[in-house]
Order: C-alpha cells, then sequence, then structure tokens
C-alpha cells in the first residue's frame, strides 16, 4: 500500500498546530554526565552533515557489526523467534534477526538526522495510511483522549516525531536509563521534535491529565513487566507477563486505544504510518476478566504486524523473562549451543 501524503488545501481539515512540549523533561545531570551529554550532541550534529550514501551504510554495517558481536543478545533472539515464527527454519531465524540489527542500524542513522541539523527534513520521508482517521476519531468523540499503542517496530524512534512534527501532540512515556548522558541525548532528541516526555515513575497521574486534555498518549505495548504489575496472555502463544496498567488506564478514562506502527518501505529511506481502527474493548461488572481479555486483546495487532514484517522487529528483548510459576525460564545466562532455542521451537510446534 502506497503511503499517503498529507491533506492538501481544500480537503480534509489540516493538522492543528502542535503545541510545545509542556517543558523540558531531561534528567538531573551531574558535572560529568553534562559534559558527555554535550559532547555526545555535538557529535550527533556533525555526523548529521553526512549524505545519506554515506550515513545509512555506517548505519547498516555497525548493524551488522552488533550483530556478529552480541552473542547474548543474538540467543535471546533466536528464542524469540522460534516462538514467534515456529514454521520458520533456523537459517530463516539468522537471517530475520540479521535484518532486525540491520533495522537498527538505519534506525540510528536516521536518530543522528532527527538529532542534527535540519532535523524537520525527515517529515518529508514519512507518509500515513488513513491519516484521516483522527479527524474522524475526533468528531465522533470530541474532548476523548487517544491511547496510541505501538512496539519497537520499524524506527520507532521516529514514529512519535513524525507524528508530533504533522502535527499531532503526543506525549511518550519513557523510563529513565542507566546511563544518564544517553538518556538526556534521547530525550533531547525526541522533545526538539516536538514530544513531550513523561518519566514512568510519575507517569499515572501525567498520563491521565493528558488524556483528561484530549490528547495523545504514546504507549510502547511489546515489554515485559514486572510480576507484581502483569497478567499472563498469550504473546505468539506463549504466556507472556503483560502490563495491566494499560487496561486499567483505559477502563478508568475512557480513553480509546488505536494501534498505530512506522513501517519501513523498501527503499529503506522512507516510512509509512499505520492508523488502525480503535480497538474493541469488552466492559463487564468483572473488572479483573476485562482487564485480562482486554491486554490480551492489545497484543493481537502486534503480533499481526511482526508476522508480516519480522525483520522490522526488536528481537532482543527478553520479552517472556517474567514466567508463570512453575514454568522453566526460556533464557539463560550462558545457554549451550541451540539448546534454549530448540527447547523454545518444539514447545511452540505443541
Amino acid at each position: 500500500m502506497k503511503a499517503e501524503r498529507l491533506p492538501a488545501a481544500g480537503g480534509a481539515s489540516p493538522p492543528p498546530a502542535a503545541r510545545s512540549p509542556r517543558g523540558s523533561n531531561l534528567p538531573q545531570l551531574d558535572f560529568k554526565s553534562r559534559i558527555l551529554f554535550r559532547a555526545m550532541r555535538a557529535v550527533v550534529h556533525l555526523l548529521s552533515l553526512l549524505p545519506d550514501f554515506a550515513l545509512y551504510p555506517i548505519g547498516v554495517f555497525s548493524g551488522v557489526v552488533a550483530y556478529l558481536l552480541d552473542r547474548r543478545h543474538r540467543k535471546i533472539g533466536m528464542i524469540n523467534l522460534a516462538i514467534a515464527l515456529p514454521d520458520r527454519d533456523l537459517r530463516e531465524h539468522r537471517r530475520i534477526l540479521r535484518a532486525s540489527y540491520a533495522n537498527l542500524g538505519r534506525g540510528m542513522a536516521e536518530c543522528i538526522r532527527l538529532g542534527g541539523f535540519l532535523h524537520r527534513r525527515l517529515k518529508d520521508r514519512v507518509g500515513y495510511d488513513r491519516f484521516e482517521y483522527w479527524d474522524e476519531v475526533k468528531q465522533r468523540y470530541p474532548g476523548k483522549g487517544i491511547v496510541v499503542m505501538s512496539a519497537h517496530f520499524g524506527n520507532f524512534e521516529l514514529l512519535a516525531a513524525a507524528h508530533a512534527m504533522h502535527g499531532h501532540q503526543i506525549s511518550l512515556v519513557h523510563h529513565t536509563q542507566r546511563f544518564l548522558a544517553g538518556d538526556a541525548l534521547l530525550t533531547w532528541i525526541r522533545e526538539r521534535a516536538g514530544v513531550e516526555i513523561v518519566r514512568k515513575h510519575s507517569a499515572a497521574r501525567a498520563v491521565l491529565k493528558v488524556l483528561h486534555d484530549g490528547d495523545m498518549v504514546g504507549v510502547p505495548f511489546d515489554q515485559n513487566a514486572k510480576r507484581s504489575e502483569a497478567v499472563f496472555v498469550p504473546f505468539f502463544g506463549e504466556p507472556a507477563a503483560t502490563s495491566s496498567g494499560l487496561a486499567r488506564l483505559v477502563r478508568l478514562t475512557g480513553a480509546l486505544v488505536v494501534p498505530v506502527f512506522i513501517v519501513r518501505q523498501p527503499d529503506n529511506r522512507t516510512h509509512q504510518i499505520v492508523i488502525q481502527d480503535a480497538l474493541e474493548l469488552q466492559h463487564s461488572a468483572d473488572v479483573e476478566a476485562d482487564i485480562r481479555v482486554n491486554t490480551a486483546r492489545f497484543l493481537k495487532p502486534i503480533e499481526e504486524m511482526v508476522r508480516r514484517y519480522p525483520e522490522q522487529f526488536l528481537w532482543t528483548h527478553r520479552r517472556y523473562r517474567t514466567r508463570p510459576l512453575g514454568l522453566a525460564p526460556l533464557y539463560e545466562a550462558k545457554p549451550r549451543r541451540h539448546s534454549h532455542y530448540e527447547r523454545a521451537k518444539k514447545a511452540s510446534a505443541k
């Protein structure tokens, strides 16, 4: 499907002007981290001067080198692939995982573009499928908040940034990283594109306010959750610890949940943002049953997109790290060659 450009004058109503974020949410930095952050920002600006024919190959090369050297995460990725795509053989799983690393490298090159000079030019490389859907939703549900539910898929950093640059204010829940200078750089890149960062430790109140104001909140929903916060629902047929927070938040606020994904196009330079229909959710007197059912429904669009474009998914996350009580762990610190891969593949074939 060809990416649609934004409506021209005289067509559908133009997008609202994006507001500036509600104030910078950079982490608190000590002197050393602050110097490192500024140095990294300067390097990003310098690298952004490289033309595409140099910057993209550097990114792909970096991704392939990471694939060759990152033995630990490569094993995690192969286990996840055996669970998610049991109909593919070992050779195909390796090809998909290598392509996924290359996709991350291209994303790194685009993050350099996003953090460097003339960053808004990336807006022209992102088209939409069904951009007018936002107008339809706002007319049908005036004032209602929207959860833009996505995953670490395609260039997931560009998704929120492009959305903000195209005129739709969006807030993004962000977990502070241990490497504070890197966290500050990522936050700065996102905020300069117009994305509002909501720190996870204070997310609940901030997200409630955003949704109450009728705005959008971006939530990547493909990560492992702590046992205390999780319900176990199937993800590619395997029980996965998944945060119950989104289902509870939606029940409390009445917000819509709209699956949105950014898909890298065959030229590897342009992208299409695919906006799906708002999910139909279960509402009954049994709150906990609704939480479980709706959380499972949130994962289905992610599964469908990953099956269509497996090379664009982040396979190296330990998605099944938190296991139901009584089930053996899928990941080990030092697994024997192929042992866990074969175990996961056999389990998925049952």
